[in-house]
């Protein structure tokens, strides 16, 4: 048989404090809520600014979900990587990583181009290539970071 605890002993500075369970319970789920700066509805969707795209969840390393992907607004057309990094911060976004550049293959398509798109992701072996995505096939390459490519912006509301 169970027995649930009306009350929680705690000592605080050498004294015993009796709370009743209810209070601590509430507390530690109001602790384990997300506090973003974009409010999440009920539907599990955050609440988008105009222009804005939903993508979806990108999972954690533990196969979690770990963040909320948004495409914001507006395309740069033919800039190296750095213009398309400068770009992406001067609209409040970042490029997005090569797992965020599968996941808006897979949901966002028809707002591409059928062209090469940069990734915030630098080649871990050249200092000189970045990751970028094609839009026509899907497909993902390191590229030298001079190539003028296109780019999107994203931005994260974490879980």
């Amino acid at each position: 048989m169970t027995q649930i605890a009306e009350r929680v002993t705690v000592e605080v500075g050498g004294a015993q404090v009796a709370i009743p369970a209810q209070f601590v319970v509430k507390a530690w789920l109001e602790s384990l809520a997300t506090t973003a700066s974009t409010p999440v509805p009920a539907t599990g969707r955050p609440t988008l600014a105009a222009g804005e795209l939903y993508a979806g969840v990108i999972l954690g390393k533990d196969g979690a979900p770990d963040h909320h992907l948004i495409l914001l607004p507006g395309a740069a057309e033919e800039v190296t990587w750095e213009k398309a990094k400068e770009w992406a911060a001067s609209i409040g976004g970042e490029l997005p990583t090569r797992r965020e550049q599968s996941l808006l293959y897979a949901n966002l398509k028809e707002e591409f181009e059928e062209a090469w798109y940069w990734s915030g992701v630098q080649s871990a072996r050249y200092s000189d290539y970045a990751w970028g995505q094609t839009f026509n096939a899907g497909g993902q390459d390191g590229n030298r970071k001079r190539n003028a490519f296109r780019a999107r912006a994203v931005r994260r509301l974490i879980l």
